[in-house]
């Protein structure tokens, strides 16, 4: 084979591949997405939560298995199924939602298992200090929904905090450290 046909032959893969390999943006979907909390209640009882509201964009690009992420978490959306501990959780005991409005989840890598993302790690924004965060996948799909016509990928997502790295230390010793959070999302490609 000529040195010609060839470098055409590697220079024609290169351009496929690039051409495969995009980012891809997606927005979330807030009727599928949402964060919940887990944690024990003195020692009793788990006691559980979600937030309602979330915004954000994925961009993945699967063939170069990379993504980012930006997620934008509204406290005051905050939903325990009672409205007491609600109004409490939203003061500043915890979430401070008055001087702290936004929570906010910044992805810095996704680690990936074939094509499938199997982690995100990155850093979460909580009452205005940073720290960093790993997401693992206990799921995740892409898929066309027929609905709408459109592709979407997502998956749950879980990782487990000490709620006293963020400064949130009411009750504590009584009231564990320890959170769980579950994160279910989808996103829309656009």
């Amino acid at each position: 084979m000529s040195k010609l046909l060839v470098a055409a032959v590697l220079g024609l893969s290169a351009y496929a591949f690039q051409a495969q390999a995009q980012n891809t943006l997606y927005e979330v979907e807030p009727d599928h997405s949402f964060v919940t909390f887990e944690v024990v209640h003195n020692g009793t009882s788990t006691t559980r939560g979600r937030f309602d509201t979330i915004t954000g964009t994925v961009e993945l690009d699967q063939a170069a298995k990379k993504g980012q992420a930006k997620i934008h978490i509204d406290p005051a959306s905050i939903n325990s199924g009672s409205k007491g501990f609600d109004g409490h959780l939203r003061n500043k005991d915890f979430f401070d939602v008055t001087a702290f409005p936004d929570v906010t989840f910044q992805s810095s890598a996704f680690a990936f298992e074939d094509d499938r993302v199997s982690s995100v790690s990155g850093t979460l924004t909580l009452l205005g200090v940073q720290k960093p965060v790993l997401l693992k996948a206990n799921h995740f799909n892409c898929y066309t929904n027929k609905r709408i016509q459109r592709d979407v990928c997502g998956g749950d997502f879980e990782a487990t905090i000490q709620r006293s790295d963020w400064g949130m230390n009411f009750g504590l010793p009584g009231i564990p450290d320890s959170v769980r959070l579950v994160i279910q999302i989808e996103a829309i490609k656009q």
